[in-house]
């Protein structure tokens, strides 16, 4: 049985044209699902009796399962159950402009960056559309306000899983659906360069973030294995192409490892790198977590390594720090619920 929560508005349209309906019926039942948010095809009171019976057969609202909340100072992170029993994460991180869910798209990852834990847990399976979107509605049921930003950032690839992603966007950017704007999603990617040709053809107004965390493939090479397929001239490559013809700024995040990308002269050189290119730089510290041998850097050597990029007319920001109380790194109350 599919969850109905699986279809963007143009899918279950086409499914109720196939069954003999109109395309009407099926905004009614979106309005249900994502204005008035139902959880029961028997509260849905405009619609017959017949096609309430109909839908009760086909369609599911598998849910998640809360297993674990951890909270701090603006930020709550999320253990959810799947229906198999797999666990996922969602993070909410509350800014003055607005409320930020991190959803994952993935049971696990493949990627095997050497510096995260979700990558430590190798993939089980693809997320499918419906348990991208109750991410956002779980979250947003909790805290009792509207989310106003989802990043593609947590557990996962998400372009390792591109159709569900596409989708998902398709049914929270709708109008009729989550509403969130489309300039207030961000997809991030570690590199897999076919997928983001691909992305850029969509030409969907989408954020797009690179996951590159170092300046040349010989640091990159050691700390995420995608590089040995897709290196960094790959990458920059694409994303001026992807630039050029989107229109669109690039963000390129580079989490900060001590005595690993840290340093003056990888900060020289990624200024150079990134010359010319419609983008900016999102420095993070590290979130040290114990299976993991990186440490995060100091706090001077951040700041020197933005004043370097600054001072080459890079555009940067250090992101903000959130959750110290809790298992800040991505895939961390994951990992600590497996072991």
């Amino acid at each position: 049985m599919n969850s109905i929560y699986d279809y963007p508005l143009e899918s279950l349209e086409s499914y109720f044209e196939e069954i003999g309906e109109t395309k009407y019926r099926a905004k009614q039942v979106f309005d249900w699902l994502y204005v008035k948010r139902v959880k029961s095809f028997g509260d849905m009171t405009n619609l017959k009796k017949t096609l309430i019976s109909f839908l009760k057969q086909k369609f599911s609202f598998d849910g998640l399962k809360l297993v674990k909340k951890e909270e701090d100072t603006d930020v709550k992170k999320y253990l959810f159950e799947l229906f198999d029993g797999n666990k996922i994460e969602t993070v909410l991180m509350k800014h003055d402009y607005g409320n930020s869910v991190c959803v994952s798209s993935q049971v696990g990852c493949n990627m095997g960056c050497g510096f995260c834990e979700s990558g430590r847990l190798k993939k089980v399976r693809n997320l499918s559309t419906f348990e991208l979107v109750l991410q956002v509605l779980k979250v947003e049921e909790d805290i009792k306000e509207r989310i106003s930003h989802v990043v593609l950032m947590g557990i996962g690839e998400p372009f390792d899983n591109y159709d569900n992603v596409i989708k998902f966007i398709k049914v929270i950017n709708d109008p009729k659906g989550i509403n969130i704007g489309i300039r207030h999603i961000t997809i991030s990617t570690c590199g897999l360069v076919p997928k983001i040709r691909e992305f850029m053809n969509e030409k969907s107004g989408v954020n797009l973030a690179i996951s590159l965390h170092a300046p040349n493939d010989e640091i990159r090479n050691k700390i995420m294995p995608v590089n040995k397929v897709y290196n960094i001239n790959d990458i920059i490559s694409v994303v001026r192409k992807y630039v050029k013809q989107t229109n669109r700024r690039v963000t390129f995040e580079y989490i900060l490892l001590k005595d690993i990308n840290d340093s003056e002269a990888c900060a020289i050189e990624l200024s150079k790198l990134l010359r010319g290119i419609n983008c900016y730089v999102n420095l993070i510290p590290y979130n040290e977590t114990s299976h993991i041998k990186y440490k995060t850097s100091k706090k001077v050597t951040i700041d020197k390594f933005y004043d370097i990029l600054k001072k080459n007319d890079i555009n940067v920001t250090i992101r903000r720090e959130f959750g110290s109380k809790v298992s800040a790194a991505c895939g961390q109350l994951r990992s600590k619920t497996n072991d």
